[in-house]
């Protein structure tokens, strides 16, 4: 317990004890304007009143629970079954780390086996992992994983442009002071096709995102088989909401299926934590980062699980690892698993049918706002790219004075998007929210 001086004569002796003869002698190092601070604390208060006080503050937040919100990017608003939380909530699971004595951690170890088999059924892959940070982690792994399996030989990394920009950026800062090279979002215009053009006996991985970050399906005919053929890999990030109504990447061609978990049962909390999704063929397992759980019998013959591989530095000699991911997703990934096994694979192609739905409708009102127009002649999922006649960010805050959330402001990454929005549609989304932005947009155009 540390000891505060009362008096003068203490505040003098533990100043001597120091070995300094004032205050202003032991703080010489902290600028003057800054020694000294005045705190004007309010007058002390109840419990009561305190949380009254602390609920007003809270009603000053744009929170989901009051505005209708339109902006996704990476991170959606989808409803989450109280069977989630009623799981999640659980203190077997919320105080586990990493479950590394099997005896003692069947629970965990089963919760995690689960999600790996049904982010395999999702993703059409043979093999998921459940320990990534979250979709840029993920995808960056990817990238590092394609190296790995050509062991460091093939040093080229092809990526689109419409792959979602803080993914890109943070594969950039992973690769930083290699060798490896990045390229093919040099042009924020490039397709599908242009990245063809850039694939060589240098290239380790195409990286695509489908649907893009514009919410874009992408044509994938014939792209595994041109990757291939150039001896590469190909990586698909995707939104896992969108495969409950389309193809899954497996089926055509992807050797690597990454993604962003945080829609499957996880909350927009501010931005984190969320859940990196990573899944892979079987062939390349043993390159795979990132803990992988599996199915056994013990002595009697009774099934268990354990940990399968567990590739990272501190398990194994770091020449054989394969990544220093250490945090355990696991909490987000049983997330991932109750809501996956709640909705059933009707229940998630019905969310996904709402949301494909709904931002038509939306994008289809819209369009015949005078001064809007849809960009891109391309079919969308859930978001879609509007021109305005006005800064997004003056449209988004008038949007706000009545409680709507706007879109993306799309000149940010894509200067070629200037006075663009990227506007989301999930199944929360009513008819009557939409048609209220729509009514709000019309009077942005009048």
């Amino acid at each position: 317990m540390s000891y505060i001086p009362h008096t003068e004569a203490d505040r003098a002796a533990m100043l001597a004890e120091i070995g300094v003869e004032t205050l202003d002698e032991l703080f010489s190092d902290v600028p003057e304007a800054m020694r000294y601070p005045e705190l004007r604390l309010p007058e002390p208060l109840s419990e009561m009143e305190i949380l009254r006080e602390l609920r007003k503050m809270s009603e000053r937040n744009a929170d989901l629970d009051r505005y209708a919100c339109f902006l996704g990017a990476g991170a959606y608003n989808h409803f989450i079954p109280s069977t989630v939380s009623h799981v999640m909530g659980r203190a077997e699971f919320y105080t586990a780390y990493t479950p590394y004595q099997p005896e003692i951690s069947q629970g965990t170890l089963q919760s995690i086996y689960e999600y790996q088999s049904m982010v395999c059924q999702l993703t059409g892959m043979e093999v998921a992992n459940a320990s990534h940070y979250d979709g840029a982690t993920s995808l960056a792994e990817a990238a590092l994983m394609a190296v790995n399996v050509f062991r460091g030989r093939r040093k080229k990394i092809v990526i689109s442009p419409l792959v979602h920009l803080e993914y890109r950026q943070t594969l950039r800062t992973y690769i930083r002071g290699t060798e490896l090279v990045v390229t093919g979002d040099e042009d924020l215009t490039n397709e599908i096709s242009d990245l063809k053009t850039l694939l060589d006996e240098n290239t380790a991985c195409l990286i695509l995102q489908n649907p893009n970050f514009l919410g874009q399906l992408e044509d994938v005919n014939g792209l595994a088989d041109a990757v291939h053929n150039a001896g590469a890999l190909l990586v698909v990030a995707v939104d896992p909401i969108s495969l409950g109504l389309f193809k899954p990447p497996g089926e055509y061609g992807a050797d690597i299926v990454v993604g962003e978990g945080q829609s499957l049962g996880n909350q927009l909390n501010f931005g984190g934590p969320y859940l990196g999704v990573f899944a892979c063929q079987e062939e390349y397992v043993r390159k795979m980062p990132g803990r992988l759980v599996g199915a056994t019998v013990d002595t009697e013959g009774r099934r268990g699980f354990v940990l399968t591989l567990t590739p990272r530095e501190q398990h194994i000699r770091r020449e054989k690892a394969t990544s220093n991911i250490c945090t355990n997703e696991a909490l987000c990934a049983l997330a991932a698993g109750a809501y996956l096994a709640t909705m059933g694979k009707h229940g998630l192609r019905r969310v996904a049918e709402l949301c494909y739905h709904k931002a038509h409708y939306a994008a289809q009102r819209i369009a015949e706002i005078p001064g809007f127009e849809l960009v891109g002649g391309k079919p969308f999922f859930k978001e879609f790219v509007v021109r305005c006649p006005q800064k997004p960010a003056e449209i988004n805050e008038r949007l706000l004075e009545k409680g709507i959330i706007g879109g993306y402001d799309l000149g940010r990454d894509y200067p070629h998007l200037r006075n663009c929005m990227l506007l989301c549609v999930t199944e929360v989304n009513t008819k009557g929210e939409i048609d209220r932005l729509v009514e709000a947009l019309q009077e942005v155009a009048s």
